[in-house]
């Protein structure tokens, strides 16, 4: 057995502790297999010391950090299992009431995967709690440079949304639930955070969309917030239209069109499709022996 398939089946042991409710025994078996983990990494996949992990950096940093140009499976492979076991072992500490502990494992799962955006919330949330509201919007603004679903954007508005009311600025805040819903995505995080403005001074229905917009830019979010929203949209369009979702897609279409323009969408959505077909040459061009080396330069 390799050590790979080892430590997924520990991790499968771990996570139905954590299903149980085992929490204690969870956390104990997460923490030796990350240990295991790490050192496994360690011996056979050389590493960039000038790399800083939890400086948000770019998925092409990620991949040159690893080394493993030749087979981008390998990465995947060793990072995928142990971005779940920190993304556990996050869980198994928050229901502790380790926070600590849980911000520095869903630091680790960001180090094995920068482009999930659930792990960045999910810090930001812990950061919210202990008072660092820097770093809390920090993490929140990351979120718009990588989110690959709408809901994590939705997410993120609703953070956006609790700092504005938080600092008085009751009609920003309105903006950023209306941004937000504008999403129609039904995540949990938004959908209370827009049942609770209801009535109040920051209520979403007082502003329109342009005026959310106009006060949005005036507070500095992100340059090209709503192309990002279009690219996760338009994203979404083209899975849905490849499974046969057609009315799916033209609806998710038409949003990304109302949010930036008809050009700028087929501009946006012609640079998804192009990059679709690069990709697939490439993994083409890779062959199915799967022969690629971790440690190789």
């Amino acid at each position: 057995m390799s050590a790979e398939t080892a430590m997924e089946d520990k991790l499968a042991q771990a996570e139905g502790l954590l299903l149980q409710g085992q929490d204690e025994p969870a956390e104990q078996l997460l923490a030796r297999l990350a240990e295991d983990a790490e050192e496994y990494v360690d011996r056979n996949c050389p590493t960039t010391d000038e790399v800083q992990w939890f400086d948000f950096p770019t998925i092409f940093e990620r991949l040159a950090y690893r080394r493993v140009e030749s087979d981008p499976r390998e990465l995947r492979d060793i990072g995928e299992p142990l971005e779940r076991l920190y993304g556990d072992f996050a869980l198994a500490e928050v229901h502790l009431g380790d926070y600590d502990g849980a911000m520095r494992a869903l630091k680790q799962a960001i180090r094995w995967n920068p482009m999930n955006c659930e792990h960045r919330l999910n810090l930001a949330d812990l950061y919210r709690v202990s008072g660092d509201m820097k770093e809390y919007l920090a993490l929140t603004y990351s979120v718009f440079e990588r989110a690959s679903d709408a809901k994590h954007l939705a997410r993120a508005f609703a953070n956006f949304a609790n700092w504005f009311a938080s600092t008085k600025k009751p009609r920003v805040a309105a903006a950023a639930l209306r941004a937000g819903r504008r999403l129609e995505t039904g995540d949990s995080v938004l959908e209370a955070a827009l049942k609770e403005s209801k009535g109040t001074d920051h209520d979403p229905d007082e502003v329109s969309d342009a005026e959310a917009q106009e006060l949005l830019g005036k507070e500095g979010l992100p340059d090209g917030a709503n192309a990002e929203i279009a690219i996760c949209l338009l994203m979404c369009a083209t899975d849905a239209a490849g499974v046969g979702e057609r009315d799916l897609a033209t609806k998710l279409t038409v949003r990304a069109r109302d949010l930036v323009g008809e050009s700028a969408a087929m501009a946006l959505l012609q640079l998804i499709r192009a990059d679709d077909v690069d990709s697939k040459a490439t993994r083409d061009s890779k062959g199915s022996d799967g022969s690629g080396s971790c440690a190789s330069a």
